[in-house]
């Protein structure tokens, strides 16, 4: 009786072990056909995979958007950074320069990103680059030499290593899109993300009230820094690193010489200038002169510095809160950056 009952409960183990192992392998087996699959499918058009080719992608955000804008060869000038610049117009640009810029900014980003779509687009030209330019806000004045993101970002989308991108297929949303690329590639006249990228965020903030509603126009009459004046001087001169310039200078450096880089500095209301004799203004300054130094290096070279004092800067009809201001001063800042382009021909 008890050599029976032994060799039952033997033979059930044994049983329930092979069942074990079976539903790990068919998992391991489904795994790796949804990541093939997706690889082949190739949700974002970033060119990995050309079985299910076709320009563009479906409309979605610029963070995944963006991987299949930044290999379009059309373009032969980019702008890069966050909604800061993103009221830029590639058009408009195009009109004053005779470039044809594509918008690559990315809404909630710093450095870390920026660095990331600039090597994307330049990876993916076949022709010359007429220029690139940059903002440089207060996230490029950061101490941290690991430039960490405020946002979650695809960092896997774009990454040089196949391996690295096909980790980041793992991943539910991956299941969803890639029927939505096969509805765009084999659709009739499916809906196309904006080619060069551009999106106007004043509607928006004019749907939110934010150029009528007292208590918003409110918000930007309120000093954004605390601090008073106090130091004739700058209390720490010497002593502050900005590893971002650092970081600035190696991409500058590696630019061939007929690409122009601009870095601009983007308007700010005056309530959200650092005011001068405080640390944050020692700070500021001493941020942008170090961005400034790292484009010594390459011949093509301007900054554009909006992050100042200025009568445009002080008119709250120009600007829906702190620094996302509206079209007659991005218009400003694209005429100087042309004419930064224009010095350098």
């Amino acid at each position: 009786m008890n050599s029976s009952t032994s060799s039952s409960e033997a033979s059930s183990e044994a049983a329930w072990r092979r069942f074990a192992v079976f539903l790990v392998a068919m998992t391991i087996l489904t795994v790796v056909g949804i990541i093939a699959a997706a690889y082949v499918i190739d949700p974002y058009d970033t060119g990995r995979s050309r079985l299910f080719a076709r320009d563009g992608v479906r409309p979605q955000g610029p963070r995944t958007a963006n991987a299949s804008r930044g290999r379009d060869p059309s373009f032969d000038a980019a702008i890069f950074g966050n909604s800061q610049i993103q009221l830029l117009s590639p058009e408009r640009l195009n009109q004053r320069t005779g470039f044809n810029f594509l918008q690559l900014a990315v809404p909630a980003t710093g450095p870390k990103e920026h660095f990331v779509l600039m090597d994307w687009f330049l990876k993916h030209r076949a022709g010359p680059v007429k220029a690139l330019v940059v903002d440089s806000d207060e996230t490029w004045c950061i101490s941290d030499p690991a430039m960490p993101n405020f946002r979650p970002f695809p960092f896997w989308l774009y990454a040089a290593n196949p391996l690295e991108y096909a980790k980041g297929l793992m991943r539910y949303d991956i299941l969803e899109e890639m029927p939505r690329r096969l509805g765009y590639v084999f659709g009739k006249k499916p809906e196309r993300a904006r080619p060069d990228g551009y999106w106007d965020y004043e509607p928006n903030y004019l749907n939110l009230g934010y150029d009528t509603r007292p208590e918003v126009r409110a918000r930007l009459e309120k000093p954004y820094y605390a601090s008073e004046p106090t130091f004739p001087s700058d209390p720490k001169a010497d002593q502050r690193t900005f590893p971002v310039a650092g970081k600035l200078k190696e991409f500058a450096d590696s630019l061939p010489q007929e690409t122009a880089l601009v870095v601009v500095h983007p308007p700010r209301y005056k309530n959200y200038l650092p005011p001068v004799g405080t640390e944050e203004g020692y700070q500021d300054q001493a941020c942008k002169a170090a961005m400034k130094a790292a484009l010594a290096g390459h011949p093509r070279s301007a900054v554009v510095d909006w992050r100042i004092d200025r009568p445009e800067n002080r008119n709250p009809d120009y600007f829906f809160d702190l620094s996302h201001y509206r079209q007659p001063l991005a218009m400003a800042v694209e005429a100087d950056i042309a004419k930064a382009l224009q010095g350098m021909r």
